[in-house]
């Protein structure tokens, strides 16, 4: 295969390409599969996991790869490149979502992926790395409140203090493993061996406003915002609503209250971004003055330093209401990701992939949301494709959308993007 060969764009039909109609109605088809009668719930290591792994892994095997599921319960497809046994590209994003998500957030991504390796194998096209596409079954961190624990293990960074997790049922991550049909002992049997793997790409929805304010289908992601999450608790004392005078109160909610403004105020001053996402009072009676108070922050920046001085700032802002309040404030931190930055090599391929598809100049947009890729930084180069949501970039909401022809020029542009990385590939091979 020539460089041009491997980077030339294949004809397409006027109108949305049937594949990528396909693409949306499997969506659907996923998106069917919950926990929940009232909204779309499915999380690691369930048996709606289960099944969208069997769905994902039976449109792999259509798609011409080997299929098979991993250690850590990630669903994965492997299409050869023209030398079996060749390093590989690894392509693809997440099946699990958030309590009553939408039907884009990470199954867009993954079957985008299959989409791609389908064309290639329908035109018979072998490159000169194997594909393989990874549906990653927990990035949310919904089950056990630890993120991207799929995409964790692949990268060999799993951390065996996980196993002491539990979910909201009293189950461990440890329990839920076996329950799943997997050994804990072989997890790191996920990641596969250095030297195998050449980069990552993942397709995913913007997850915000920018793309469909600038009227733009498609952005290169150039960083991914660092993470921090907690579980916060104030304590106070718990009494009678009518019989405790306001001067003798140690309300731990009230305390709470001031904690999550301060949240909102401290991280807008600093340009960062801070979520209070749960909030539960304890012990919950109406003429009960709250004991306790849990709740959750979810803290994102750009760059590590800024997140973790907002970080301190809250700490500060909450010590000062406790010594007010007369209460104790306690967190416990459940998951952290430093920020990372694309490949420029990757991102320039999927750039390219863009003006393939008639965009000259693409857009470049920040992360706020976490994805996978902030995992396999630890194994690999990666890059990612943005692909714009509507309704104002809403997300982990059922009113989640992208349109057929956004999708459409999304699937092209991914496309040409693994074509132009074969196509260097050639290149550099010929030249060294």
């Amino acid at each position: 295969m020539s460089p041009e060969e491997a980077s030339a764009p294949q004809p397409r039909a006027s109108g949305i390409a049937p594949d990528a109609r396909t693409v949306l109605e499997r969506c659907d088809v996923l998106a069917a599969v919950s926990s929940s009668s009232t909204g779309l719930t499915r999380v690691y290591l369930s048996p709606e996991h289960a099944r969208v792994n069997e769905l994902a892994g039976r449109w792999m095997e259509q798609a011409g790869m080997t299929t098979w599921l991993d250690a850590a319960g990630n669903q994965r497809g492997r299409y050869e490149g023209r030398e079996p046994g060749a390093p590989a590209l690894l392509l693809g994003s997440h099946l699990d979502t958030v309590p009553d998500a939408g039907r884009y957030d990470g199954m867009l991504g993954v079957l985008l992926a299959i989409a791609v390796v389908e064309r290639l194998s329908a035109a018979g096209i072998r490159l000169p790395f194997a594909v393989e596409v990874l549906a990653f079954g927990d990035e949310e961190g919904t089950r056990f409140g630890t993120a991207l624990l799929g995409s964790r293990a692949v990268a060999g960074t799993w951390d065996d203090a996980w196993w002491q997790l539990v979910d909201s049922e009293g189950v461990s991550l440890r329990d839920a493993f076996v329950a799943f049909g997997l050994d804990p002992e072989a997890v790191g049997d996920a990641a596969p061996p250095r030297g195998s793997v050449i980069g990552y790409l993942e397709t995913h929805i913007e997850q915000g406003p920018y793309l469909e304010e600038a009227d733009r289908a498609l952005a290169v992601v150039s960083s991914i915002a660092g993470a921090r999450r907690f579980e916060l608790t104030m304590t106070g004392v718990a009494g009678h609503a009518g019989g405790v005078p306001f001067h003798r109160r140690h309300d731990a909610l009230a305390g709470a209250s001031e904690v999550v403004l301060a949240v909102e105020r401290i991280a807008r001053d600093a340009g960062c971004i801070a979520t209070v996402g749960r909030l539960e009072a304890f012990p919950g009676g109406v003429n009960v003055i709250p004991g306790l108070v849990e709740f959750s922050l979810d803290l994102r920046a750009e760059h590590d330093d800024r997140r973790d001085e907002v970080w301190a700032a809250i700490e500060a802002a909450a010590a000062r209401t406790c010594v007010e309040r007369g209460l104790v404030f306690a967190a416990h931190e459940t998951h952290s990701a430093p920020a990372v930055v694309a490949s420029a090599a990757l991102a320039d391929a999927v750039r390219t992939g863009i003006v393939a598809t008639g965009d000259a100049e693409p857009m470049t947009l920040f992360s706020k949301a976490g994805h996978d890729a902030m995992a396999i930084d630890a194994l690999t180069d990666w890059a990612m494709l943005f692909v714009r949501c509507g309704n104002g970039g809403i997300s982990h909401h059922p009113d989640e959308t992208v349109t057929a022809a956004d999708v459409a020029v999304a699937l092209d542009a991914f496309e040409a993007a693994v074509r132009e990385l074969a196509a260097r590939h050639v290149s550099a091979e010929t030249t060294a």
